[in-house]
């Protein structure tokens, strides 16, 4: 009998200046559990995603001052989307934590999803998708 490998969860690495502050934002918005947690990084997991918020070294965070609230980094290549069950959740997680997410005013229907941009308390623009309910 063949031994069953468990394939790895598809994930994202965020570099952080606060950890604490950018794991707890990414644990509520996304349902997400701490299962590794370090002085560099913690390891967030799961049903169908990991996240690792990783620490940005002292000597480099030093010359990154974060505003509140956090300007938006719109200049980067890539845009992380999550699925969730619930977008006023993320709201909550948001403003609970320093992020943000766009009202629901502003969201678009994309393939049977609610879509709407937000930013984490460190400003990294991401996506969130709930499943349209009409």
């Amino acid at each position: 009998m063949k031994k069953k490998i468990l394939l790895p969860h598809q994930g994202l690495c965020v570099f952080a200046k606060n950890v604490e502050k950018v794991s707890l934002f990414y644990q509520q918005a996304l349902g997400l559990k701490v299962e590794v947690s370090d002085k560099t990084h913690d390891l967030l997991v799961g049903q169908h995603c990991e996240v690792v918020v990783h620490a940005i070294s002292k000597a480099y965070s030093q010359s990154i001052e974060i505003e509140s609230p956090p300007k938006r980094r719109d200049d980067v290549a890539l845009k992380p989307t999550f699925v969730v069950d619930d977008l006023e959740v993320v709201r909550a997680a948001a403003k609970a934590n320093g992020g943000y997410l766009k009202p629901i005013k502003q969201a678009w229907l994309i393939r049977g999803f609610v879509v709407l941009d937000g930013f984490d308390p460190e400003g990294n623009v991401i996506q969130f998708k709930q499943l349209a309910t009409e």
